[in-house]
């Protein structure tokens, strides 16, 4: 392969092809053509409403104001994922971003909280954490730093309507150079030496050549899967939902600045508020739940009245073993698939871009740049993979044959050392670039049961009375920031 990119095609378009044209626009738009593919009779699946921190900088590095952002997709905050009934029916957690408390030197502040706990001095984990607090308020100002003080202040992501911001980032595209063709892929042609794609054919008849092809087809994987057969791995072993129903609802009248994560007797409810709608869905496993069953539960509960009839998805779990190969690079749906647990399907398509950009081909595409890619794509979803089954594997429910197999079920061994060395001295390692941070995985662990059996040593350096005291003067710190924030609803009003 030792010819230049000139020419980039993306195959589809909702979220994840809008987001490759954008990203591709903004740095190499004077370099090479840019075109997207997509048929306007074609669906999306955009089930991916809910965000998590790192699609602000995406929006960053487009120039794309957040304001402005909010306004276009009828986007709300989010600070946090509430799990309900994870544990017994009534129980709740929130995995909250952004850090709780702060820590001292090495130890970590759930070491010192482990400590106060035990002596009596400590309440819930979660009275510690800013975003947490703020959320179960209901409120929120934006804050780099605790005023007054150099502490993190709110860390925040967004709800969002995914077609409005496919329509945005189309009109930041297009604005670009990017060249929409609206059709229907009819077949696809290999080169007979390389292998590699050279063109797709349209149903009207028109032949689209690129260097590069960019599969964001969805579940169909068009070229990465039936052209090039890439080989799917299946993790359903490890999570077996494989169904999920999408509905829109009425807004709630309080818009809250979390997103609700609810187990049900096979599967788990979503809850996502935006500003116009509200959006939810049940994600499910067809073994254990009828779809009419599925139906039933999630239309009998939802907090607002329904907007439409629930749209069914099917899905399997997994990864394409190769993410890139020969001259197509998969986004999305086409790449992989993981369920909507952590909000993490736009950031892998961000992470996928991302990785695109650092290796992109000057004199033609590497072999080395496709291992490397494939390699740190690999790494990412596994450890996505693991924290979500994490939340499955710590059930303790008792209620049905799902959720008894889903703890059961064996693990991998790369989740299970994490589970049995914080059980064992509360210690937790974020391992390379994974995405999520130590007080992610101390979170999911605490809220579902796990109380390490130790603390690190360093917190006895602590006399009774400087613990007591390092613990109340936090939680006066989280109270009293809270009690100045106005309400969510108040800050989304001042954005119109």
């Amino acid at each position: 392969m030792n010819h230049s990119i000139k020419n980039v095609l993306i195959v589809g378009g909702g979220s994840s092809g809008w987001m490759a044209a954008a990203v591709l626009a903004r740095f190499f738009s004077k370099q090479i053509q840019i075109q997207l593919v997509e048929s306007s009779e074609i669906g999306t699946v955009g089930v991916g409403e809910a965000t998590i921190p790192p699609i602000r900088t995406f929006n960053d590095v487009l120039g794309i104001k957040e304001a402005d952002f909010l306004k276009q997709t009828m986007g709300t905050i989010k600070l946090g994922i509430q799990f309900e009934n994870w544990s017994q029916p009534g129980d709740s957690y929130m995995h909250a971003f952004g850090e709780i408390g702060r820590n001292l030197g090495i130890a970590g502040f759930h070491h010192y909280w482990l400590k106060a706990r035990q002596a009596g001095v400590a309440e819930d984990f979660w009275r510690y954490s800013l975003n947490e607090q703020a959320a179960r308020h209901n409120r929120f100002a934006p804050m780099e730093t605790i005023p007054g003080t150099q502490f993190p202040g709110l860390t925040h992501a967004y709800h969002l309507d995914a077609g409005l911001y496919a329509q945005m980032l189309r009109a930041y595209s297009e604005k670009l150079g990017v060249k929409r063709i609206d059709g229907k892929i009819q077949t696809v042609d290999k080169d007979s030496e390389s292998g590699d794609i050279a063109a797709v054919q349209l149903e009207s008849g028109e032949r689209l050549e690129a260097d590069l092809f960019i599969d964001c087809s969805g579940f169909r994987a068009l070229l990465i899967g039936e052209a090039l057969d890439v080989d799917f791995e299946d993790w359903s072993h490890w999570l077996p939902c494989d169904r999920a129903l999408a509905v829109p609802s009425e807004a709630a009248e309080t818009i809250t600045p979390y997103t609700r994560a609810i187990a049900h007797e096979g599967g788990w409810q979503w809850r996502i508020p935006l500003q116009h709608r509200t959006g939810n869905g049940l994600v499910y496993s067809h073994r254990h739940l009828s779809d009419d069953e599925a139906t039933h539960t999630l239309l009998s509960n939802l907090d607002t009245p329904a907007l439409a009839d629930p749209r069914p998805i099917r899905f399997k779990t997994g990864r394409r073993v190769q993410q890139w190969c020969q001259n197509v690079v998969s986004l999305g749906l086409s790449s992989g698939f993981l369920e909507p647990l952590e909000s993490t399907s736009l950031h892998l398509v961000q992470q996928g871009l991302t990785r695109l950009i650092k290796l992109f081909p000057r004199n033609g595409i590497q072999p080395s740049d496709i291992e490397e890619y494939n390699r740190q794509s690999q790494i990412e979803f596994e450890k996505i993979r693991d924290f979500i089954i994490l939340h499955y594997h710590l059930n303790s429910k008792t209620d049905s044959p799902f959720w008894r197999m889903c703890r059961e079920a064996p693990k991998p061994e790369s989740l299970l050392r994490r589970i049995d060395l914080f059980a064992g001295s509360g210690r937790v390692f974020r391992e390379q670039d994974e995405l999520f941070s130590e007080t992610a995985w101390e979170q999911v662990m605490i809220g579902q049961g796990i109380t390490p059996q130790d603390y690190h040593p360093l917190v006895d350096n602590l006399e009774d009375h400087q613990l007591r005291e390092f613990m109340n003067s936090w939680q006066r710190i989280v109270d009293k920031t809270v009690a100045q924030m106005p309400s969510h609803n108040d800050f989304i009003a001042s954005l119109k």
